[in-house]
């Protein structure tokens, strides 16, 4: 016959044995208080340290975890501002630029204004030879602009040089500083005769050199030095710069003077072309 123990096991049996069970517990718990305590003392100095541990580790880990939450923010924070940083820098940059422009543009206005009989052009340097100066320099305009071999180029307060090859959109320009540059000048007021001449090696005291001035001339340190009617390939009246030493040469009949030129050859961004016409050169 087969063993059936749901039948076997009435529930009211089951229900009393857990009930003495608990009732033996509630005795033993009762007369064995003294050793428990013992046991849970014992205890105690095992399970309190490792608990005391857990959440030791449990705190470190929620601090750790926020301060990484903390660092992420503050580097995607940081990447902002670096980003927001290099948008100011460019658009700094950008006004800067601008800002040179006008300025620039500013002076030779002035600069156009001081020669009002002369029409004139602006052009923008955008190449120089190989020299620390801007002794020979290219322009960003040519015959298609009106501008031809022999033009009088302007910057700064004056004559800045002139135009010695002149293609369809770009010209060549010689500066007064040049050693194959030589100029018919003046010095007022006392219209003294002289000739400018450009120098590399003077230049870089800051000077030309004015030669063949009569000694006798009424020259003193100031005066202006303009280009003379007399010339054949610039203008009349076209400030070559100011004297600022004078010697009397050994044949003591003439003098030389050291010129300080109204251009400044270390930087030329832009000029102003005289389109009229004096006289090309061969």
């Amino acid at each position: 016959m087969r063993f059936d123990s749901k039948r076997d096991i009435s529930p009211k049996y089951l229900l009393l044995v857990l009930t003495i069970i608990c009732v033996v517990l509630l005795v033993m718990s009762y007369f064995a208080s003294d050793s428990i305590l013992i046991i849970k003392k014992y205890t105690n100095k095992f399970i309190v340290p490792i608990q005391d541990s857990i959440n030791s580790i449990g705190l470190w880990t929620d601090d750790k975890l926020e301060n990484l939450q903390e660092i992420e923010k503050l580097t995607e924070e940081n990447e902002a501002l670096k980003r927001e940083l290099e948008e100011a820098k460019s658009t700094i940059t950008t006004y800067q630029g601008k800002l040179d422009e006008l300025t620039t543009l500013r002076l030779l206005y002035s600069l156009d204004e001081n020669y009002p009989e002369f029409h004139k052009t602006v052009a923008h340097v955008f190449a120089k030879d190989s020299t620390s100066w801007f002794s020979t320099f290219y322009i960003d305009k040519g015959t298609k602009d009106g501008l031809f071999t022999g033009a009088n180029v302007m910057a700064g307060d004056g004559l800045c040089g002139i135009i010695i090859e002149c293609q369809d959109e770009y010209a060549k320009v010689r500066a007064v500083i040049d050693d194959s540059s030589k100029i018919s000048a003046k010095i007022m007021p006392s219209n003294a005769l002289c000739s400018v001449e450009g120098s590399l090696s003077q230049y870089q005291n800051g000077y030309l050199v004015a030669t063949d001035i009569d000694k006798d001339a009424a020259v003193s340190v100031g005066d202006k030095v303009v280009t003379s009617h007399i010339s054949e390939r610039y203008h009349q009246g076209l400030t070559v710069g100011y004297v600022a030493e004078i010697a009397l040469d050994s044949n003591n009949l003439t003098m030389t003077a050291y010129i300080t030129p109204t251009v400044d050859f270390s930087n030329i961004d832009a000029v102003l072309i005289i389109t009229d016409t004096k006289k090309t050169i061969n």
